[in-house]
């Protein structure tokens, strides 16, 4: 019997041929579930717009990216070709993802924009000019956004060295330290700001990038009518470290702890989406036990994520009795995540196959007194906060935005279902034994600040649910898979004989070879819905990493839904994202 996805696929696919004709179609097999289709240059606009208005209503750009192609050494079920750049599209409705790729060829090839079809390309476009080089024709404002303007080159090529010792020794002499300086200087006319007639008069204010209200290295350059903003424009790339171009250097397995530090407040979870693809494409069963102790700790980290967000959401409303409170219980739930794993916020403890150990002796007794105390703080802290009428005051009917609105601009996690869409992958397309599990998505109905800080408390509740059936069943049975390729042996048999001694060298020090393939797996984060696309050209590393971030779309609707409201408003509308900039700049 076909799996469900198998068929979902195949039904798509048999739609789209009796639309198009077959030949502008060329369909890619691999292991992911997603479509893959190759489309010509000319066909990708109308093949867009089928698929966004059609009857397969795939209303959101999940993503957008660009490959390097030119290095490539297999071209099993694709065209020869320098670059090529995949359109992801989701659906709420059906059960697989679409992804259109286009071939592109030349040194620095150009296409058409499509910000004239889905809004969040805007900036997806720009990463792929900054990261690649590669032209969007008519694009309204083509410039870099992860480096600074000065940057020189395009560091996602293949030619661009992926280590600093690589580089000529960095220099910064007189005349270099004055355009550095000049590129500083703020132009409105450069971020698409204009006077709205010859009379008028705006001020412009730059919020960040070191401002306790934007939660990182960010900053938003607003024009202002008074108080009034009339628009802004946010500034990435303060936070960007090339996490996708290290992954190209790092073994499958030394990527790992790289993943930590995306959303560093999701600690584990981060792992999570990037073993799941490396498993899917060695085709290796994880037991019942490892997925049990994954759920467990992601929902942990996702009860510290959301424990933060409560925190600091107060905060910026002028209350911080929330934050203080908040803080005591994260160090009680912390202490359980250290006698776990080892470690706090970064533990990089998912392995290839598994985990990496197994639960020490007491870890219940800990958790079980954790999940009988938290319930009761969160009552209190909704009379606290929730019911408080001056944060409701500042919150409800602030930075609202409908579901078709966010599906848009690409906004998942509960930013999404604070619009009242059913929408959680854990529910929706179930992975690690989610199906196994009894709990509610909390859904809203305004999409204003209120309701997405409403969702993610309620998230807590469920959370604590999901733990308390991980602690109440946890199966018996080993904690890693057994699979040579990828795992690396137990200790107790490693001491034992010289073979895997052997195995366990390689796999460790070299690292593991994957399949010539391509995957890409989503999992719900805590800030929206984040995946990891792998591909492999038959090496102990990755030719190309994708981290598709929530974060990332999520703060490129700041402008659309703060325009006109008050500069308080837009504090409050920061903090009701929840965001990490990290997660956006990776």
């Amino acid at each position: 019997m076909m799996r469900a996805d198998l068929v979902a696929k195949q039904l798509i696919y048999t739609q789209l041929q009796q639309h198009f004709d077959q030949h502008s179609l060329r369909l890619q097999h691999s292991c992911c579930d997603t479509l893959t289709l190759w489309v010509s240059e000319s066909d990708l606009k109308p093949f867009l717009l089928h698929l966004r208005d059609g009857p397969l209503r795939y209303h959101m750009l999940f993503d957008l990216y660009a490959l390097d192609e030119r290095l490539r050494q297999h071209w099993d079920g694709q065209p020869t070709c320098d670059f090529s750049l995949v359109y992801q599209l989701m659906s709420v409705r059906q059960t697989c993802d679409i992804k259109l790729k286009v071939a592109l060829w030349g040194d620095y090839p150009s296409t058409e924009t499509i910000t004239d079809l889905w809004p969040n390309a805007n900036w997806y476009e720009r990463e792929i000019w900054d990261m690649f080089g590669i032209k969007f024709v008519n694009h309204p404002l083509l410039k870099r956004i992860l480096t600074p303007p000065t940057f020189n080159g395009h560091p996602l090529r293949k030619e661009y060295a992926c280590r600093a010792t690589e580089q000529p020794p960095f220099q910064l002499d007189d005349e270099q330290q004055a355009k550095e300086q000049q590129a500083l200087r703020f132009d409105p006319g450069d971020w698409g700001m204009s006077r709205q007639s010859a009379e008028s008069d705006f001020m412009y204010l730059n919020l960040g990038p070191n401002h306790p209200s934007v939660h990182g290295v960010f900053r938003i350059a607003l024009q202002l009518n008074g108080e009034r903003i009339i628009d802004a424009a946010p500034d990435i790339g303060y936070h960007h470290r090339g996490a996708e171009k290290i992954a190209e250097r790092q073994t499958w397995h030394g990527f790992i702890p790289y993943t930590d530090r995306i959303d560093y407040l999701g600690g584990v979870m981060n792992n999570l989406p990037y073993v799941m693809a490396l498993e899917k494409m060695a085709k290796i069963d994880v037991p019942e036990r490892a997925q049990c102790i994954r759920v467990m700790l992601c929902e942990c980290f996702r009860i510290l994520s959301h424990m933060l967000f409560y925190g600091t959401f107060t905060q910026d409303l002028g209350q911080l009795s929330t934050i203080f409170y908040l803080f005591t219980d994260r160090e009680k739930l912390f202490a359980i995540i250290e006698a776990i794993t080892g470690a706090r916020m970064h533990p990089s403890w998912f392995r290839i196959g598994g985990v990496a150990q197994d639960l020490p002796i007491g870890w219940d007794v800990m958790l079980r007194e954790f999940l009988d105390y938290f319930p009761a703080r969160l009552d209190e802290y909704d009379v606290l906060a929730m019911q408080n009428s001056i944060l409701k005051k500042r919150t409800v009917g602030i930075g609202k935005y409908s579901t078709a609105e966010a599906l848009d601009w690409g906004v998942t996690g509960a930013g999404l279902r604070a619009t009242g869409l059913d929408f959680d992958l854990r529910k929706a397309r179930p992975y690690s034994g989610y199906e196994n599990y009894e709990f509610e998505i909390p859904l809203a109905n305004n999409g204003d600040c209120y309701d997405r800080c409403w969702v993610r408390v309620q998230e807590m509740r469920q959370s604590l649910k999901i733990i308390r059936q991980c602690l109440d069943n946890m199966p018996s049975g080993p904690y890693k898979a057994s699979h040579p390729a990828t795992t690396p042996p137990v200790n107790e048999r490693s001491k034992q004989d010289i073979e895997t001694q052997i195995q366990h060298f390689l796999n460790v020090s070299w690292g593991p070879v994957m399949p010539v393939d391509e995957v890409c797996v989503a999992i719900e984060a805590t800030k929206g819905i984040n995946s990891y696309s792998l591909y492999s050209d038959g090496s102990n590393t990755s030719y190309r990493t994708r981290i598709r971030t929530p974060s990332f779309p999520h703060l490129q609707m700041i402008p659309q839904i703060s325009r006109g409201l008050l500069l308080p408003d837009l504090i409050a509308i920061i903090a009701s994202i929840d965001f990490v900039m990290a997660d956006v700049d990776r």
